[in-house]
């Protein structure tokens, strides 16, 4: 699989080459240095050194009739603090669009619509990802058949819908599938209302339902969101269902002509059992926690963004027992080209 996936990054870079007049490429990458100050996970307490979180190489061509493709290989670190394995590209994106007037549907491995227009507000996934994507509830693609647009002409009134293996773009290994909705109003051109739910049948009656509400503003200037998320995971075997709820805000506002700052506070209102395998910056599972982010993000370029950052999480006490916090200041790069 491996050689494969280093076989299509090849053959994308050559017909990238070959049929530029056609096609686009483009890519971005970010990373950062870290530093673990204080963690409640001792083994990695004081580990630094820096890693390329995400590298996006994509090509992207349109055909005949509004028909479009996109290919996108990515390339990730581990985040584990342990592994030492190569970057490896695997497929990110790989979908037909026909687009019509204001609706476009998809065929193939594409983006979900879980936190899209959050992420969008949000605008620092190179510095973290949404609460949602954090915490795993869901992924951030997924196989299968997609459609998105508007119910009106001045775009106001937004669907995205999406009827997928739940395997993210990974193989389909069962006969359940996954439906996912969300619907969002643009107020005024600046505010943004969306509600989200979902729908995904897995093996051993361990199906998972979510729903989310967010509300955002999207200014020149100044961009702010609340999210609440809540899932409920049944358990194989029996017993009650597991409920997970989230809730996040966050803020950025512009400060000179090549500053922004950032905040962010997420709040866990129950342990997540995944906590543990969340990438670059593992959860105690035990718990309840409170998330903290904020950072400076310098813009000595266009293309280029320099972005010095805290990542904090304070938990809660455990059998009246106080947890170590997690402490990691970052200093986290991003370049793009197009």
């Amino acid at each position: 699989m491996k050689s494969l996936s280093v076989l299509m990054l090849a053959v994308l870079l050559f017909a990238g080459s070959l049929f530029a007049s056609e096609g686009k490429i483009s890519g971005y990458m970010f990373g950062d240095y870290y530093y673990v100050a204080s963690n409640h996970d001792k083994t990695i307490e004081g580990q630094n050194g820096f890693w390329f979180r995400r590298i996006y190489l994509t090509y992207d061509s349109g055909l005949e009739d509004n028909f479009s493709l996109r290919l996108r290989f990515e390339m990730n670190s581990a985040g584990d603090f342990s592994s030492k394995d190569k970057l490896t590209p695997v497929v990110k994106d790989a979908y037909l669009k026909w687009k019509h007037s204001s609706h476009s549907f998809m065929f193939g491995i594409q983006s979900t619509p879980t936190w899209g227009v959050v992420e969008k507000v949000w605008g620092y996934r190179s510095v973290e990802r949404t609460a949602l994507d954090v915490h795993k509830f869901a992924s951030s693609r997924d196989f299968g058949f997609g459609a998105k647009g508007s119910f009106d002409s001045d775009k106001r009134l937004n669907y995205h819908f999406m009827l997928a293996n739940g395997s993210s773009n990974g193989s389909e290994t069962n006969d359940g599938k996954k439906v996912m909705l969300a619907l969002s109003s643009k107020l005024g051109g600046t505010f943004i209302l969306e509600g989200y739910a979902d729908f995904e049948e897995r093996p051993g009656e361990a199906n998972r339902r979510t729903l989310q509400g967010f509300a955002g503003y999207q200014g020149k200037t100044f961009r702010g969101g609340a999210q609440f998320a809540q899932q409920e995971r049944q358990l194989s075997g029996g017993g009650d269902d597991l409920k997970l709820r989230i809730a996040s805000v966050f803020a950025s506002a512009q400060i000179s002509d090549k500053v922004w700052g950032f905040a962010r506070v997420d709040r866990l209102l129950e342990p997540n059992p995944d906590g543990k395998k969340i990438s670059y910056l593992p959860f105690n599972v035990s718990t309840k926690a409170t998330f903290f982010l904020a950072g400076l993000d310098l813009r000595p370029i266009e293309n280029v963004r320099i972005m010095p950052n805290i990542e904090a999480v304070f938990y809660d006490k455990m059998d009246g027992k106080s947890l170590d916090s997690d402490i990691i200041p970052r200093v986290t790069f991003y370049y793009t080209w197009k």
